[in-house]
């Protein structure tokens, strides 16, 4: 798809508004909380039928809020991933024995986020316990990518990514361990930013010191990503990783004039994992057009000698330890892949995650390194496009075998591992249509500069940016690229 081209959007106007240009209008009392709920609510209406993303509404309690005006987000209605509890909304984790629970007490991230005056308009779908970059479970079934419905959207919020694109609201929140705000990010054309550890604090868990799991924001571009990282930070003792923000606003931050910037492009991170030949050339040209005087990209290959072991044994760890406090009646549901990943955790060695700590310092080190001289690391998101929403993970990329369902999403590793901001950034289309996003990874704690980067890179681009009407697409031949009618709505 033609960077110029802006794709068809039938949806309510208000849904085409980017979420600054909407919080404006409500400050200045232009538009209701009322209305952009209606609004809201009929776009997810007439969307969910073909890409199933927001899972579960709570239209009584979002008319219910009364937020401030002179909040941050003035009464803007928000999406909360299926991962994290919201008190009086169906809190179901994608998993078989929670699809009836009923959290009383909201997570104190929500929390902050309602105070700075988000509206809770509803839940968007994950995989089982997050676990996946495939969005499907066995409670609500699968989320459609919205840019073709045959084909995934990544996860494992997917259904976040998926409902921003389609304009079903305005923000979404998000989490990421191995890439799952990023890849769904990648896959839907929108902007997914995992922070650094403990900026934006939640309930801890039983694995409250692992620093692997955040949350964070997700948006249609940069700067409303920015407003919403605003809107989610802030020192809270409830995490013992806990941090305050390292700027007053990274909205404002992100709009700064970024001055001259240096960036390091890898187009395999040193050989870590295959990229098909589609998505290497289409990260390629987009490296080469936002080139400028104030742009300056070297492509450099940094090492990452053993990070494949430490990230798979960190994150086999933590689903070890989350799985000594996870009721039976729970876990004995698990899907299969998910239950081979807490069985490897029981596996490892002192050795095993000695040695992860050994490269986790070794890595971190480099990185810090390559900080000095750029401002950040661009590289893939994934090594190839998305595959059909029938296929939970690639059995092969490029020609080279997956040994299981995380070695497609390598190129997330690095920055989990060593605790680093990254954005994915959408940056071009597949032959086929499907939105491709580039990774850029900050230095530690660097989100306002990277934010910066990614907003200077955004303009570069010149990606239209704008909510879609899904493509309902119902076999490898058939092709609908005109705005979706209710008639033409399948559900998955």
């Amino acid at each position: 798809m033609p960077a110029a081209e802006t794709p068809p959007f039938s949806g309510p106007d208000l849904c085409r508004l980017t979420a600054r240009d909407v919080v404006a209008l409500l400050k200045s009392r232009e538009v209701s909380t009322a209305e952009l709920i209606d609004a809201s609510l009929s776009r997810i209406a007439h969307t969910s039928p073909a890409i199933n993303a927001m899972v579960t509404t709570c239209a009584e309690r979002a008319h219910d809020a009364a937020p401030a005006r002179d909040s941050l987000l003035a009464g803007l209605p928000v999406g909360i991933k299926d991962l994290t509890d919201v008190a009086g909304v169906r809190t179901t984790y994608g998993t078989p024995a929670l699809a009836d629970n009923v959290p009383k007490v909201s997570d104190p991230m929500v929390l902050r986020m309602e105070a700075r005056g988000a509206v809770v308009i509803g839940k968007t779908n994950t995989p089982e316990m997050g676990a996946g970059a495939n969005t499907f479970n066995a409670v609500f079934g699968a989320t459609r990518n919205p840019w073709d419905t045959r084909m995934n959207p990544g996860g494992s919020s997917g259904g976040a990514a998926a409902g921003l694109a389609a304009g079903e609201v305005w923000l979404s929140q998000g989490s990421d361990l191995g890439g799952s705000l990023r890849t769904p990010a990648s896959y839907c054309g929108v902007v997914g930013l995992r922070p650094s550890p403990g900026l934006v604090a939640s309930a801890p868990g039983a694995d409250g010191f692992n620093a692997f799991g955040v949350d964070g924001p997700m948006a249609r571009n940069v700067a409303d990503v920015a407003l919403l990282l605003d809107a989610m930070t802030g020192f809270d003792p409830v995490s013992p990783l806990s941090h305050p923000p390292s700027t007053d606003s990274y909205l404002g931050a992100c709009l700064a004039a970024p001055g001259p910037l240096r960036i390091a492009f890898s187009p395999d991170l040193g050989g870590l994992a295959p990229v098909t030949t589609d998505i290497a050339e289409i990260l390629s040209k987009a490296v080469v057009q936002v080139q400028a005087a104030d742009i300056a990209v070297e492509e450099h290959q940094p090492e990452t000698r053993g990070l494949d072991h430490a990230f798979r044994t960190f994150r086999a760890l933590g689903m070890w330890t989350s799985h000594q406090v996870t009721p039976k009646r729970i876990s004995d549901h698990f899907k299969p892949t998910l239950a081979e990943n807490i069985r490897t955790g029981g596996t490892l060695t002192v050795d095993d995650i000695a040695t992860a700590n050994v490269t986790r310092s070794r890595l971190y080190a480099q990185m810090r390194g390559l900080f000095g001289t750029f401002d950040v690391l661009a590289c893939p998101v994934t090594g190839l496009a998305p595959l059909p929403s029938e296929v939970e993970y690639p059995k092969e990329v490029a020609g080279r075998p997956c040994r299981d369902y995380l070695d497609w999403l390598s190129f997330a590793f690095l920055a989990t591992t060593c605790g680093l901001p990254a954005l994915s950034l959408p940056v071009g289309f597949t032959a086929s249509g499907l939105p491709v996003g580039l990774q850029l990874i900050g230095s530690p704690r660097g989100e306002a500069r990277l934010l910066q980067v990614a907003r200077r890179l955004e303009e570069a681009l010149a990606l239209p940016g704008t909510p879609i009407d899904p493509i309902v697409r119902h076999d490898t031949q058939a092709r609908t690229d005109e705005p979706v009618s209710a008639s033409l709505l399948t559900r998955p």
